[in-house]
């Protein structure tokens, strides 16, 4: 059987070589056209999403036959026991997709016996390519990167982002936005959780929070962050699990921080 234990550079260059494929064919739908299918009044999928999604599982299981998918449209993947879980989102950010607003990924973390060893996000609108591989740091186009290090909330440029379901759930985020307004110096909704996450790693954001938030959000994302030197967890404080769905990822300096102000009552209770 091929490959039943292969190195990280050899998973590393797939993933590299899957992200862009699908990136270039998320290209092409978005000149060419593309069909529109919603999962609820604000929950979306285009055709693009699930030939992207194909895209990616055809490329690694072409390499790795026997390895697993756990992808946003398809579900999970099993074929055959494998200690190796390739977790995807073929197109994070598919509103933005959808509006022509030129900011959405493709990505694909690698779960190793459950525990999260590589990642690969590619933005095909700025050419851009976050890789990582646990032990060996971040890169943003083979250059190293590292979080901020900003040191206060005050000072920090924040990200958050909503759930699909924020019109229906008491869940919904908007408290923590409020109170968050009041304590950073700026903050930002982008619709992308993975690049949100490559933003941290790179400097560009300080610290990004969010809830009900699914393992293909966090997978790659996580991994980026904290080779770059950030670091990850729970609304609690409690080590990041990519399923659970709450995140807090930071520069590390701020963490301690955020976490107060989530811990927060509601404003005006």
């Amino acid at each position: 059987m091929l490959h039943d234990h292969p190195s990280h550079d050899i998973l590393l260059d797939t993933a590299i070589a899957a992200g862009k494929e699908a990136g270039a064919l998320l290209r092409t739908y978005a000149s060419s056209g593309f069909r529109i299918e919603y999962k609820n009044p604000i929950n979306l999928v285009t055709d693009a999403d699930r030939a992207a999604e194909q895209c990616v599982i055809d490329h690694i299981r072409a390499r790795f036959p026997t390895h697993r998918f756990l992808a946003e449209e398809r579900g999970r993947i099993e074929e055959a026991p494998s200690p190796y879980l390739w977790v995807i989102d073929p197109l994070d950010g598919t509103t933005n997709f959808a509006h022509g607003y030129p900011t959405y990924c493709v990505s694909i973390g690698l779960e190793y016996e459950g525990r999260c060893i590589l990642g690969v996000i590619v933005d095909p609108s700025r050419d851009e390519l976050f890789t990582a591989i646990e032990h060996r740091g971040a890169r943003l186009n083979g250059h190293p990167i590292h979080v901020s290090k900003t040191a206060t909330l005050d000072s920090s440029l924040l990200v958050t982002g909503f759930a699909y379901d924020i019109r229906d759930t008491p869940r919904n985020n908007l408290d923590h936005f409020a109170r968050f307004a009041l304590k950073a110096q700026g903050l930002r909704r982008t619709g992308s959780a993975a690049l949100d996450l490559c933003y941290v790693a790179a400097g560009r954001f300080d610290g990004f929070w969010e809830v009900q938030l699914n393992p293909w959000d966090m997978a790659a994302g996580s991994v980026i962050v904290k080779e770059a030197g950030g670091r990850l967890t729970d609304f609690s404080g409690k080590d990041l699990s990519i399923y659970g769905q709450e995140l807090v990822a930071s520069n590390g300096q701020i963490h301690e921080a955020m976490l107060q102000v989530l811990k927060q009552d509601a404003p005006g209770t």
